[in-house]
């Protein structure tokens, strides 16, 4: 697409914006209207067996790419302009197109609430048995506001952690006491330890805080953080990252992170010191957990403001035809969302485009909603889903399948797209690029975890159609690289539905900011869409829905 159509093209998306107008009330092309005027074009080969799927073309995904992830979407962060822009040129089309709004009040968009904080470093305070303590030069907070006072307990790194049979808090009562919990984590611990679920299997000092009533937690920090003390302080002053806004009040502790000049003040007369722990940190022998002096108090206040957003996803229907099915939906979805703008590169570029993260799986739901909307009716309806947040923790698939437009239930398979448009070149030697695939590769997760059914019928219509190289390297929620957990099917199959993920794997320009369109195989994600067309256009159509046959993988177990 030429600068000068994205500059129209931004125009008129900005002008809607200030406008007000949502993309519902506009009139809407319908469906059949759609279909009607390109009756006349001669059935292609796969129309019988998959409808329009040849409706979807490498010139097509192209075009829609070089908007999506030009410099003008500044990275499509969550939230930010860019991101609302992208979300505005999807529901103009799918408002062009026919398609049925399944957002907040009649529109496109579902919207989704976001809070962040900020710490006000001038309204906090703390002290130790009277002896006052500034912030920034003696200790600097975490941004939970709240005013504490009560006698100390020493919690060692406190954690509880049931699979390494670790728990600080043997013999301990934290109650209405404020933890002096040390930085870190004993050797041998990693993420793996914290699956399960809070309180049985693990515990860190928040949750178990919150759980058995402490009133505040001190933590004495790592050599690390006293090192970069000076950028620790300023990064605590900053607003925190947008946050998904529960509705729920923000049960955090309040906490705040001392100085070694306030850890020898709460330590002062106590059986270890700050020299103490340091050695036995780097020995990996903390000593056991205690109380301190009865007579020894701590106070402290945080601070902060809170200030309010929405970003959101951009969700429609496209209604089947048969009137027994109908009621059912296939998903079907990508993240719209990048990592926005950071430092620049070597070049000065600081925009991270996200051509193929996720802009390739953006555009490919996009052509797959353009090609549905001017062939035949399928007997299921689909639901299509662009989730933002998906680099923040997966939010819009979080946010959707706890708010969803329609019964859970009713969803018979998700097809998730979430980087489709690189390949690995031949004689291409480079060690970032050693598991990309090829031209006619396509990483498949998921497919055969939940439902032997999916599996077979996924299979079924890659062979019987374009015949790509589907590779299951990464089918295991037990590989290292844990792709799995990492995309927003993930949120949909802790619901009981199963999933498919299409995925090229990682390559040289992966969250980088020399992830642009034109590095993208174009011919290969024409390919792969067609093939997710198909697969979704037989899921709609088949007489029964995939059984779940299999139970959930034990990993997700505490997710």
């Amino acid at each position: 697409m030429k600068r000068i159509t994205l500059a129209i093209l931004l125009l008129s998306l900005t002008a809607m914006i200030f406008n007000g107008d949502t993309l519902a009330q506009k009139k809407q092309t319908k469906p059949q209207q759609v279909a009607a005027a390109s009756a006349a074009k001669p059935e292609s080969k796969w129309a019988a067996e998959y409808g329009n799927v040849e409706g979807i073309t490498a010139k097509q995904i192209s075009e829609y790419l070089y908007f999506v992830a030009s410099d003008e979407m500044e990275g499509r962060d969550t939230p930010s302009r860019g991101l609302d822009l992208t979300a505005k040129f999807i529901g103009l089309n799918l408002s062009k197109w026919g398609f049925k709004p399944a957002g907040t009040d009649g529109t496109f968009f579902q919207k989704i609430p976001l809070r962040r904080t900020q710490v006000l470093g001038e309204q906090s305070s703390a002290a130790v048995n009277g002896q006052s303590f500034k912030y920034g030069e003696d200790f600097y907070a975490s941004p939970a506001a709240g005013e504490v006072a009560g006698q100390l307990v020493f919690v060692g790194h406190g954690l509880m952690v049931k699979a390494k049979n670790i728990d600080y808090y043997k013999g301990i009562d934290v109650k209405d006491k404020i933890m002096v919990v040390v930085d870190g984590a004993p050797a041998g611990v990693n993420f793996n330890d914290y699956r399960g679920k809070v309180g049985e299997d693990f515990h860190r000092p928040e949750t178990y805080a919150r759980a058995k009533g402490a009133r505040g937690i001190i933590v004495i920090p790592s050599a690390s953080t006293l090192s970069f003390w000076d950028q620790r302080v300023k990064s605590s002053l900053n607003p925190t990252r947008a946050m998904p806004d529960t509705g729920r009040p923000m049960n955090n502790v309040p906490t705040i992170i001392a100085s070694e000049k306030m850890v020898n003040a709460i330590l002062q007369g106590e059986k270890i010191d700050f020299e103490t722990i340091r050695k036995q940190v780097s020995e990996g022998k903390l000593s056991e957990s205690f109380d301190l002096s009865p007579s020894k108090t701590a106070s402290f206040k945080v601070g902060s403001k809170v200030e309010t957003m929405m970003t959101q996803n951009v969700v429609a229907i496209f209604e089947g035809g048969d009137p027994a099915l109908k009621d059912e939906y296939v998903a079907i979805g990508a993240h719209y969302d990048h990592v926005g703008i950071g430092q620049a590169d070597s070049k000065g570029d600081k925009i991270f485009n996200g051509a193929d993260d996720d802009g390739s799986g953006t555009v490919a739901v996009l052509s797959i909603a353009e090609a549905l909307s001017h062939g035949p009716r399928p007997k299921r309806s689909i639901l299509f889903v662009w989730h933002c947040g998906e680099e923040k923790g997966l939010w819009g698939s979080e946010f959707v399948t706890e708010n969803p437009p329609v019964p859970l239930k009713q969803i018979i398979t998700q097809l998730n797209i979430d980087m489709i448009g690189r390949s690995k070149a031949a004689g291409d030697t480079k060690p970032a690029n050693a598991n990309l695939s090829g031209p006619n590769d396509i990483y498949v997760i998921g497919s055969k975890m939940m439902s032997t059914q999916l599996g077979e019928l996924s299979e079924s219509v890659n062979k019987g159609f374009l015949n790509l190289g589907f590779s299951y390297k990464y089918d295991d929620p037990n590989d290292r690289e844990r792709f799995f957990y990492r995309s927003d099917h993930f949120n949909y199959a802790k619901k009981g539905i199963p999933i498919i993920f299409y995925f090229d794997g990682v390559h040289e320009d992966y969250h980088r900011q020399s992830d642009h369109p034109d590095k993208i195989d174009y011919a290969k994600m024409e390919k792969v869409t067609r093939t997710v067309f198909a697969t979704m256009w037989k899921l709609a159509n088949d007489p029964s829905r995939p059984k779940v046959d299999k139970p959930l993988p034990a990993q997700l177990a505490g997710f």
